[in-house]
């Protein structure tokens, strides 16, 4: 049983990166492992199933009526972004883009909150550093404020799920963490970024949604919930067995690979509900701070850059040092608390 919960763990980490079928239908893919992995735990049963279709409903609701709102009110908020942009100091614009954003992100979901912003980065009309450095600002605190509900992003719905924990429970466990970094970051958008007008700043390929993807995108989400709840009770005789009795400290360095691979899928592979809150916190921190670094570390990192065509090579070079110097802070954090 382990050998083969070690394969399906290596392939739903790895696959997407070499199979583009799979990157392009990842959805699809976890639902599919996440039953095949349940099965191979011997895990798969009528309470389970039950949770499984139960836990992807609040964020699933949450993602369809934040697009349809969006969808309604996106004409209104690029005239509201272009009339206070001409008004406001651009360091407080950025300052409170990154902060509104990241807060609001919990309550509209990490999805809508990067479209926004990419709204707002395509009415700007900056150059192209100063707009990326705007984007990897906001994406950082966007990927931390999802994770304080249930209805945010993934990942919060997952840790909720396996915890079995209340609504306000990771506001609780890591509330003061989360909202200080978001802070942090507007702060430093509005020290760090220097902007000058420019007609050639980021290009956005953003179109306005129909419909029909709105109702795609929730399917997909569903599906996606779905199989991570499926996923996380299928590892949980891994998790049991070599991750339980780890170190809070390793386990937040070693999710430094959530740049680069799914944090909802790592917290779906490492996270239990008996672990001591501490761990858990330390592995969350771990995936959410680093989450931001890379492009494929977090979905509003991949929403913005396909969006408005920011390259890994950019993205990494203001994400990586800001990543960094963020999990150092943090680690020191862990360690006095």
């Amino acid at each position: 049983m382990i050998a083969a919960l070690i394969v399906i763990l290596v392939l739903v980490l790895f696959l997407p990166f070499f199979a583009p079928l799979v990157e392009r239908n990842l959805e699809v893919f976890l639902f599919i492992m996440g039953w095949v992995a349940a099965i191979a735990g011997g895990v798969l049963d009528k309470p389970l199933i039950i949770k499984a279709l139960e836990d992807p409903v609040k964020i699933t609701i949450a993602v369809f009526i934040a697009g349809l709102l969006f969808r309604w009110l996106e004409k209104p908020l690029e005239k509201i972004i272009s009339a206070i942009n001409r008004v406001m100091p651009f360091s407080l614009l950025a300052a409170l883009i990154v902060i509104i954003l990241g807060l609001l992100s919990s309550v509209v979901t990490a999805i809508i909150s990067a479209l926004i912003l990419v709204v707002i980065v395509s009415v700007l009309r900056l150059d192209r550093k100063s707009e990326t450095q705007l984007v990897v600002y906001s994406c950082f605190s966007i990927g931390l404020g999802a994770a304080l509900t249930p209805i945010g992003e993934p990942l919060s719905t997952l840790a909720i799920s396996k915890l079995n924990e209340d609504f306000f429970y990771l506001i609780r466990l890591i509330g003061p963490e989360v909202i200080s970094a978001i802070l942090i970051f507007g702060i430093l958008a509005a020290v760090v970024i220097k902007p000058e007008s420019s007609e050639l700043g980021l290009q956005s390929a953003h179109n306005r949604e129909s419909y029909v993807d709105i109702v795609l995108r929730t399917v997909k989400i569903y599906l996606f919930v779905m199989g991570l709840t499926l996923l996380g009770a299928g590892f949980e005789p891994l998790i049991n067995r070599f991750l339980l009795d780890s170190s809070p400290f390793i386990l937040y360095w070693i999710n430094m690979i959530s740049a680069v691979l799914d944090n909802a899928t790592l917290a779906a592979a490492e996270i239990s509900s008996k672990m001591a809150n501490r761990t858990v916190q330390a592995i969350l921190l771990g995936l959410l701070i680093s989450g931001g670094m890379l492009v494929p570390g977090n979905i509003p990192n991949i929403i913005s850059a396909g969006k408005l065509r920011i390259t890994s090579r950019e993205w990494a070079r203001f994400g990586l040092p800001i990543g960094l110097v963020a999990m150092a802070v943090y680690f020191v954090v862990i360690l006095l608390v």
